[in-house]
């Protein structure tokens, strides 16, 4: 396991840190690869936590140079991130977001996956797709709406904004906000909590909660070959421009075609 992600077997429960600070802890296809072993690997453990290393959790998906990206390193990437997200579905322990920071982008698809989520006070939420030139297939427009609804799930994944943690509980996003100081202490006591339950009927209880999640795994396929086709388009070329350069993005308008012609 390489450095880019953190294990600590803690009494019942295995933490898996994500431990790229500097850049918000944003995952590359390595680092989302490990923790996808990760997650696979702690199935010995009652529950598994994921959280984030300093004032982060996760800021999604990263690339060098979004400007000149590889059609199939972001094909991989967005593969990766699926596969990750279906492992987190698919293990038989419950898997807790506890969510130190930051989680924005892929960051918050990773605490939809999760089967709770924890949040310090200083968290807050949101998705970053159509403002940086992406959309978010993969739990941001689809399986976000099973806990917050159609709409306010439109509006994270379209309008981008920010959601503070104790907003974030409000919508039924996360499950519990504690002071930031707290926040590894109230993790360890669900991880009890769930540590004396039957391992076995937690499992089948779970399984049976992915109804949703399954039913909408197409979705996420198709949405992940749309970005895949969009590589390379001028919304995504001045989406990244736009936020490498700190300024706001000026994306090609309906019509502008016809005006040229």
């Amino acid at each position: 396991m390489s450095d880019d992600v953190l294990i600590e077997r803690r009494g019942n429960a295995t933490w898996l840190r994500l431990n790229r600070p500097e850049r918000r802890n944003a995952y590359d296809e390595a680092m989302c690869a490990t923790l996808t072993e990760g997650v696979r690997d702690a199935v010995g453990s009652n529950v598994i936590v994921i959280t984030g290393s300093e004032a982060a959790f996760c800021a999604g998906g990263f690339l060098a140079n979004l400007q000149e990206a590889d059609p199939l390193q972001l094909r991989s990437l967005f593969s990766g991130s699926l596969r990750l997200f279906d492992e987190i579905r698919r293990s038989p322990r419950p898997v807790i977001a506890a969510v130190n920071g930051v989680a924005a982008g892929g960051g918050n698809e990773l605490v939809i996956a999760c089967d709770f989520a924890i949040a310090a006070e200083s968290a807050w939420f949101g998705q970053t797709g159509p403002r940086v030139g992406s959309a978010p297939v993969v739990g941001g427009t689809n399986m976000l709406a099973m806990s917050i609804g159609e709409k306010r799930a439109k509006e994270v994944s379209m309008l981008c904004r920010r959601y503070p943690a104790h907003e974030a509980l409000e919508l039924g996003w996360v499950n519990a906000v504690v002071p930031d100081a707290e926040l590894e202490a109230e993790v360890d006591r669900w991880c009890a909590e769930l540590g004396a339950l039957s391992p076995r009927y937690l499992e089948i209880a779970k399984i049976s909660s992915n109804v949703w999640w399954n039913q909408l795994y197409d979705s996420f396929l198709s949405g992940l070959g749309m970005l895949t086709q969009a590589v390379g388009s001028a919304d995504m070329l001045e989406g990244a421009s736009a936020f490498m350069e700190k300024r706001r993005p000026q994306f090609p308008q309906p019509g502008d075609a016809a005006r040229e012609a």
